[in-house]
């Protein structure tokens, strides 16, 4: 098992809307998720947010990240990873109609491993920034 292929293939998997279904095999059953942002103050799993990752895609379908940073951190059984998403509201579906506006927005992963699966990811991201880009806020 390749943990940094297989931590970066659930990072694409997450990034660009696949869902839990494909992120899952990924990941301990229990996958925490944990993030000091409003717009994810419910979330608490990482099932959810991988799902509502998925929500976002489909609100904004020209979702994109650009990679900064990826590396493991083998001592503290951990990767870390630095990105910028990128993507435009065009569909129904979001907290208000499609309002046309770009966002591209800094966000930091930790994620931590259990025995070479995703345990728990905390997102570093400054949501009140993405969403007054986005026209939501």
């Amino acid at each position: 098992m390749d943990i940094r292929s297989d931590a970066f293939a659930f990072f694409d998997a997450c990034e660009t809307g696949q869902g839990w279904a494909a992120c899952k095999q990924f990941c301990t059953a229990d996958a925490s998720f944990s993030a000091q942002a409003d717009a994810l103050s419910s979330v608490d799993t990482l099932q959810a947010y991988t799902d509502w990752m998925t929500g976002i895609v489909a609100v904004m379908p020209d979702a994109r990240y650009e990679m900064l940073a990826f590396g493991v951190v083998e001592e503290r059984d951990a990767i870390a990873a630095a990105a910028i998403f990128h993507a435009t509201h065009t569909e129904e579906g979001g907290p208000v109609p499609p309002t046309g506006k770009s966002v591209s927005s800094d966000y930091c992963y930790f994620i931590k491993l259990k025995d070479g699966k995703i345990a728990h990811l905390t997102k570093i991201w400054n949501d009140g920034h993405a969403l007054r880009a986005a026209g939501w806020a």
